[in-house]
């Protein structure tokens, strides 16, 4: 008898049409032998649907042995669609509600990472009632440019700018406000930027590291900005050009930043190599990985020789196990 696993994909988030892509790739990838594949398709208003006929989610969700959670940012990753998940007993990948909301907050995440020793960037945290006009000035008097203004809470490169000069500062602040209520502006590290993912007991390693991904991003955004990610002119190198200190030391620590933040199954860190050492950025839990052909952790997943069906299917097998295997 085949497993029936719902697919989750689409949501409320401007990563929605990634993933829709990313869900297709997971269907299409299914070993049609061993698992009944369910396409529970979410619409932009948060509306659940199976066959194209909107339902309540627990509804969609009877019959299903496991939730395969491919919703990309908020309500996906963020806790929202886990607690709903959990409160139907449905087995789901990835991380548990807790760590999916911590980790989707990059302030929290911050504190956690420099707490296990990994560099992290000088930052402050701004609040959306702050009068943005005023915190630009006085934010470019006194914090060091250039500068990353980010959402704290959010994924995928969503609402980050890169700032030069004064005018280019209120608007980026304006920017991230609109995705998040809080935002983080931190030092500009300029370095070779990699990306690391971590599989949960794989091949015997309760911890498992891919091999690094070096990410060249076009000159036009000078960073691994969303636009950037999703615009087909970045460059990815897997394995990426590291010396066998770097590739050692990004693979610690992108372990130890799944294990600190209590994530399960996978995840995808970010960094920096600098001439200061290697800074984390932020971490991309399960649900907010790419699947796509174009996303980096299929093709990391390829490069130490394995099929992405037999991926999903590990992945799987730990998600009705439980949150560790």
């Amino acid at each position: 008898m085949r497993t029936v696993v719902g697919v989750l994909r689409g949501g409320p988030s401007s990563e929605y049409e990634v993933s829709l892509k990313s869900g297709a790739t997971v269907l299409e990838a299914l070993d049609k032998e061993k698992y009944d594949a369910r396409d529970i398709f979410i619409s932009r208003d948060g509306v659940w649907h199976v066959h194209g006929v909107p339902q309540l989610p627990e509804k969609a969700l009877r019959g299903i042995d496991v939730a395969f959670n491919v919703i990309h940012g908020e309500y996906g990753e963020d806790g929202q669609l886990q607690r709903i998940l959990e409160a139907t007993a449905v087995p789901y990948t990835g991380s548990d509600a807790f760590a999916s909301t911590l980790a989707f907050n990059k302030h929290s995440t911050k504190d956690i990472v420099s707490k296990l020793g990994i560099k992290v960037a000088h930052g402050v945290l701004l609040d959306q009632a702050d009068d943005i006009e005023q915190t630009a000035l006085s934010l470019f008097r006194s914090f060091p440019h250039p500068a990353i203004v980010k959402p704290a809470i959010g994924g995928s490169s969503v609402g980050i700018s890169i700032v030069h000069t004064f005018h280019d500062l209120e608007p980026a602040l304006a920017k991230a406000f609109r995705v998040s209520p809080k935002v983080l502006v931190e030092e500009f590290i300029k370095g070779k930027e990699a990306t690391v993912g971590v599989i949960d007991n794989f091949r015997g390693e309760k911890t498992y590291a891919l091999l690094p991904v070096e990410i060249i991003p076009p000159k036009k955004h000078g960073f691994f900005s969303y636009d950037a990610k999703y615009s087909g002119e970045t460059t990815e190198r897997v394995p990426g050009n590291f010396t066998p200190a770097e590739k050692e030391q990004l693979m610690h620590h992108a372990k130890a930043v799944h294990e600190g933040v209590g994530a399960s199954h996978y995840s995808r860190s970010d960094f920096i190599i600098s001439k200061r050492g290697i800074y984390f950025l932020e971490i991309n839990n399960a649900a907010g990985v790419g699947m796509t052909s174009e996303s980096i952790f299929p093709k990391a997943v390829a490069a130490v020789g394995a099929k992405l069906s037999d991926f999903l299917d590990h992945i799987i097998t730990l998600a009705m196990k439980g949150r560790k295997g």
